[in-house]
C-alpha cells in the first residue's frame, strides 16, 4: 500500500486551484453561495464540478454531485482524493449526503481535504452504507 501511495503523490494545491476555478462557474442566483470541488482519480484524471441552484431549491446540485457527473462523462472510475472550497477559496466539508456520496465512488484509502487537514474517507464517514451492504451473503 505505501508503494500505491508514492505512486499516486497528490498536489493538494493543484487540486486547490481546480476547485476554486469551478467555484467562479457555480450558478447561484438565490443562495449567493458559490462552492466548487475537485478530485483526482485513481488513474490519475482531475474532474470537477459546482453547485447549481434551481429556484425550486430541492432540486439544487451540490458542487460533489456534479463532480461524480464529470467523473461519469469522462471515464469513470474511483476518486483519490477531494478538494472542496466556497467563494473565498476555504475549505469545505461536504455535508452527510455528499459524504455518501463521494464513499459510494471512493478508491481505497481515498483522501480528503477538511477543515482539519487531511483525512481518509473512512474517518470522515466511519461504518459508512456501501455497496457492500447490498451483496448476496449467501
Amino acid at each position: 500500500m505505501e508503494q500505491d501511495r508514492a505512486l499516486l503523490n497528490v498536489d493538494w494545491r493543484a487540486l486547490e486551484a481546480a476547485a476554486v476555478e469551478a467555484m467562479k462557474k457555480a450558478y447561484v442566483p438565490y443562495s449567493k453561495f458559490p462552492v466548487g470541488a475537485a478530485a483526482l482519480t485513481e488513474d490519475g484524471r482531475l474532474v470537477s464540478g459546482c453547485n447549481v441552484e434551481n429556484a425550486s431549491y430541492g432540486l439544487t446540485l451540490c458542487a460533489e454531485c456534479a463532480l461524480v457527473g464529470n467523473l461519469h462523462m469522462t471515464g469513470g472510475g474511483l476518486l483519490r482524493a477531494f478538494y472542496c472550497v466556497d467563494s473565498a477559496g476555504n475549505v469545505l466539508m461536504p455535508c452527510g449526503r455528499c459524504r455518501q456520496l463521494l464513499y459510494e465512488f471512493r478508491a481505497p484509502d481515498m483522501e480528503l481535504m477538511t477543515t482539519q487537514g487531511i483525512k481518509t474517507m473512512d474517518q470522515v464517514l466511519p461504518d459508512a452504507f456501501g455497496p457492500q451492504n447490498l451483496e448476496d451473503p449467501r
